[in-house]
């Protein structure tokens, strides 16, 4: 009954108290929103692959798997920048420096309007090359790219949401962002059916349904932040870029952003070998992930739960708080990782079946599931150091194990091991190996790089 009234009251006030009481039920409040916000960023993913598997075809569905990973690369930048920023806010929210806060918010706003337009404009330029370099098959190609060059216009939307999420999360609320991600997803579902259904716009039009659903949800996040009375508010006319700010974004969400791209990376070279596979695999592949990504969703959001509540606390000088709650969140995170996975494995036939119900892809797809949520626990080990670490600050480090336990690994995997046993399950085997490396190597770097760590200088 205690649990039960402790996360009810909490969930009544959107601005979680990092810095003071207990941890355990704030943590849960702060994540499983968080989770569920990357839950419905999926759905939008999702809505595009089960309709075109359900009622185009298996090779529509194929086009938008092989841009799942391209997509990911520049969705992880995007996170990762926001990450910086929902660091820089929270460790001026923690040491109370309330002149500073405004600033940063309206600096990490212009700031991701500027990437997101520039992103924008290299996807149009890379995409021919980058489809050649994955040796897409000639009859799913023409559909990949015209999904991808309408997806391309909706990243500077994409990319103003995720800063305007990061800034909620620096103050505590996770509640408002998945409140607009919800009312987006299911806009997106309904625009899918429509287009696809009633126009016939096929890819084109569940590309199309996804940008539209982006910026409501950017629109509903902005309009949230300027009428804000916390902190946080979005100010246009008072405030100013603040350099110093720009360079702390950059210094602690670059490394994180590549850290997301280099897992996006490997993933890239993962679905050029599994093109060589055939159509069967590329649509098995396309509904596994878009199954396990969700999972990993849960993840993520106690991995940014680490990251918030060790700025704020670090900020504020109680290094034994952040301890404590790199320890609270790893167990919190651990047992619900456990369940989901049950939970997942044992109902993987029908999960795969609800995306396209061709035997040989659900066959396949029920593999990768095996392959991939078996180990999950692995990554919630990763997910969790690697935030708690950039929380401090220390960002650079994780990145660079990332690039060569995940990347490097599965590069040697695919043109050794793979070359000569190419299945789909040596394909899949290369996931957890690749990740109890980069586990092995994060629990290494964090007791050196935590060891005699100072209070922040803010």
């Amino acid at each position: 009954m205690f649990f039960i009234n402790s996360i009810f009251k909490l969930a009544r006030n959107r601005n979680i108290d990092m810095l003071n009481g207990s941890l355990w039920d704030k943590i849960l409040i702060f994540a499983l929103p968080l989770a569920l916000t990357g839950v419905m960023q999926q759905l939008l993913n999702a809505a595009d692959t089960a309709v075109l598997g359900q009622f185009v075809g298996k090779n529509a569905m194929a086009a938008v798997g092989n841009n799942v990973a391209l997509i990911g690369l520049l969705v992880n930048l995007f996170m990762g920048l926001s990450l910086g920023a929902n660091v820089v806010i929270a460790q001026n929210i923690g040491a109370r420096q309330f002149e500073k806060i405004q600033d940063a918010v309206y600096s990490a706003f212009m700031m991701a309007l500027v990437v997101g337009i520039g992103l924008c404009i290299i996807a149009q330029i890379v995409v021919n090359p980058v489809f050649d370099l994955l040796e897409v098959p000639a009859e799913v190609e023409p559909m990949a790219e015209s999904y991808f060059r309408i997806y391309a216009f909706g990243l500077p939307l994409m990319g103003i949401f995720n800063f305007e999420a990061a800034i909620f999360r620096s103050h505590g609320d996770t509640q408002t962002p998945l409140v607009a991600l919800t009312v987006a997803s299911f806009l997106n579902i309904g625009l899918n059916l429509l287009f696809v259904l009633a126009f016939d716009f096929g890819v084109e039009g569940v590309a199309w349904a996804t940008v539209i659903a982006n910026g409501v949800s950017a629109l509903m996040l902005f309009r949230s932040l300027r009428n804000s009375a916390q902190l946080i508010k979005l100010e246009f006319n008072e405030s100013v870029i603040d350099k110093h700010c720009i360079k702390e974004i950059v210094r602690i969400g670059l490394p994180a952003g590549i850290q997301g791209m280099v897992f996006s990376l490997s993933n890239l070279l993962i679905q050029s070998a599994i093109n060589g596979l055939g159509p069967d695999a590329m649509a098995a592949s396309a509904a596994a992930f878009t199954i396990e990504i969700n999972v990993f969703c849960l993840t993520a959001g106690f991995g940014q739960a680490a990251t918030t509540f060790v700025s704020q606390n670090y900020g504020a000088g109680n290094l034994p708080r952040c301890k404590k709650i790199l320890w609270t969140t790893l167990g919190l995170n651990s047992v619900l990782m456990l369940i989901l996975s049950a939970f997942i494995i044992f109902f993987a036939e029908p999960l795969v079946t609800f995306f396209n119900s061709d035997p040989e892809v659900v066959r396949l797809g029920v593999i990768r599931i095996w392959f991939i949520i078996a180990p999950e626990i692995i990554s919630v080990v990763m997910e969790v150091i690697s935030g708690a670490m950039r929380g401090y600050g220390i960002s650079m480090p994780p990145a660079m194990i990332s690039l060569v336990c995940v990347c490097g690994i599965r590069i040697v995997w695919v043109f050794t091991v793979f070359q000569d046993y190419p299945t789909y399950e040596t394909l899949m085997a290369v996931y957890g190996i690749s990740w109890f490396a980069t586990m092995v190597f994060l629990i290494i770097a964090y007791r050196l790089y935590t060891k005699n760590l100072k209070a922040v200088p803010i």
